[in-house]
């Protein structure tokens, strides 16, 4: 069995604008920034087998290079209880393009489709003990990290190992999105 998701890996700048904000809240637990990713779709725990036919329909996707852009913070969580601090990525229709085709290629492979809409974003931190008036002043006091934007020329199908200290994510597979071309005249 392997647990695997799919997702487009964040730039080593746009990963230190966010290490620099990840700070100043208590009952956070931060995500490295070697983790810090766009999620596409969660695939969850397979056998080899399927993880090897949703590899092989990820493949196939013909996708165009997505412009990426970070447009503030924000948090999941319930009314009472926040469960985690993002950065919010636009909902583009590039990007949603593209989660659609990742979507459509691993219910192909086998999966049930995905039940929650999707939100993309860049989990800066998961909360305990937090208080939501703790996260609303985070997210006042801070501000969109610069650069916020960037061009995703790929996305990745990652392994997550669950460990104490936190999930260890491995790319397994790396799939190119076309570049766009620009007019000659």
């Amino acid at each position: 069995m392997v647990r695997l998701f799919v997702a487009l890996p964040v730039p080593d700048a746009v990963r230190e604008s966010l290490r620099v904000i990840s700070n100043g809240l208590p009952g956070a637990r931060w995500v490295p920034p070697e983790n810090f990713h766009i999620t596409l779709r969660f695939v969850g725990e397979i056998d080899h087998g399927l993880a090897h036919d949703v590899h092989d329909a990820l493949e196939r996707i013909d996708a165009p290079e997505i412009d990426v852009a970070l447009d503030g913070l924000d948090w999941f969580g319930s009314k009472w209880k926040p469960a985690s601090v993002y950065a919010r990525v636009a909902k583009t229709d590039a990007i949603i393009h593209l989660q659609r085709k990742v979507e459509s290629a691993v219910v192909r492979a086998g999966l049930k489709p995905e039940s929650r809409k999707y939100c993309p974003h860049v989990t800066l931190a998961r909360l305990r003990h937090t208080t939501i008036q703790d996260v609303e002043r985070y997210i006042r006091e801070r501000h969109a990290p610069e650069p916020t934007r960037f061009t995703a020329e790929r996305f990745i199908l990652y392994s997550s190992f669950l460990s104490s200290t936190g999930p260890i994510y491995q790319e397994e597979a790396d799939y190119p999105l076309r570049m766009v071309a620009e007019p000659v005249f």
